[in-house]
């Protein structure tokens, strides 16, 4: 069992909820970036700030870990991050050991039912436990921040652990699609409380999203109308098996939707745009292909059609967004800044508080890591 440990100046002291391969990932990529060191040539490729505000990937330190799986409850966290149903690519073996233990959390709406139709290999096999007291291991570890890496549609679930992180004095960084620091209600019992939180629902480095948005802008800056798109995406993990029960998919099409119709001056119709997970394909793992589609009418009223496949190995390109973003959220600790941090979640999230084109919220993420006051 942990004691109470005093904060370990420089490290950034972190409880992960939900160890799958998002989380899988972001540890793995902290031993890579920690084990290549500061002399190395290649210490930045793939992140976009290897030093955030004085603080490097190695700087980050898990002191706390929570799921439900039978695979992973009870393990140490270097052999849960392997173990199944995660199944994103290894390219780091050599993860920091860290000396944590897999603590049952509370299920709730964790796990879709339908999963049970399902090989025991690729979907999630609830423990026999009896759920840890979450408030009390987040204080005993000295966690600063909590990261939720909870399944799409979790709404109950992410709540908990919201709760919890009120009743600590954790702040959230909240990757998924369950509106907490993007809800003015939760967003003010953060900033009553003088806690940062960023969310919701990361984007990934090079994603569907991300591109989605911007050639959405380009086609607006060089004068082309919309008139329809779509965008499609397919993949094998547990994440896009959990997203086959569509009644967990309200949030999360509401999230990519607003991400692109936010950078139209006039959205549009919900007949013309069509943006969410399409089909579970077991055998592409981790791999994430998007296709895409975009209808526009040009100089002289003459249409321009733009299609595009996009193929990325999907919890990796999450883990270079998550890396910088538990960063922010340290330096606003640092600060004392509380309540949702509009310009690292305009950055980094995909339905923040409020929206910005990415050129302009990457020049305000800058402002504020510099440390000028977040907008």
């Amino acid at each position: 069992e942990w004691r109470f440990l005093k904060k370990m100046k420089g490290k950034i002291r972190i409880a992960i909820a939900g160890i799958g391969n998002c989380a899988s990932s972001l540890i793995q990529g902290i031993g890579y970036y920690k084990g290549l060191g500061d002399r190395h040539p290649d210490k930045s490729l793939g992140l976009m700030h290897y030093n955030l505000g004085g603080y490097k990937p190695a700087d980050i330190d898990i002191v706390a870990a929570f799921d439900i799986d039978r695979r992973k409850v009870g393990r140490p966290l270097k052999e849960a991050v392997f173990a199944k149903p995660n199944c994103t690519k290894v390219f780091n073996k050599e993860i920091p050991d860290y000396p944590v233990t897999v603590k049952m959390g509370e299920i709730l709406d964790g796990i879709s039912q339908h999963m049970k139709d399902y090989p025991e290999e690729r979907r999630f096999i609830a423990a026999d436990k009896k759920p840890c007291d979450v408030a009390k291991i987040l204080k005993q570890s000295g966690a600063e921040l909590l990261l939720n890496y909870l399944p799409v549609g979790s709404e109950k679930a992410t709540a908990f652990y919201a709760e919890a992180c009120l009743k600590t004095g954790v702040s959230l960084v909240n990757c998924v699609p369950v509106f907490i620091a993007s809800s003015r209600s939760w967003a003010k019992r953060f900033e009553e409380r003088n806690i940062p939180i960023i969310g919701d629902d990361v984007k990934s480095q090079i994603g569907a999203t991300i591109i989605h948005r911007m050639l959405t802008k380009l086609f607006i800056d060089r004068g082309v109308k919309i008139d329809n798109t779509y965008q499609l995406n397919v993949g094998g993990n547990t994440d896009f098996l959990n997203m086959l029960n569509h009644t967990r998919l309200k949030s999360k099409k509401i999230s990519k939707t607003e991400a692109v119709q936010s950078q139209l001056t006039n959205p549009l119709n919900a007949d013309n745009i069509h943006i969410g997970p399409s089909d579970y394909i077991p055998w592409l793992n981790d791999n994430k292909v998007c296709f895409l589609r975009m209808e526009g009418r040009g100089f002289g009223n003459i249409p321009v059609n733009f299609e595009l496949r996009l193929s990325v190995e999907d919890s990796p390109n999450s883990a270079g967004v998550v890396i910088d973003a538990i960063r922010c959220c340290r330096i606003a600790r640092d600060r004392k800044t509380g309540g949702a941090l509009v310009s690292p979640s305009a950055y980094f999230m995909k339905h923040p508080i409020k929206q910005f084109s990415d050129e302009q919220a990457r020049n305000m993420l800058e402002e504020f890591i510099a440390g000028k006051r977040d907008r």
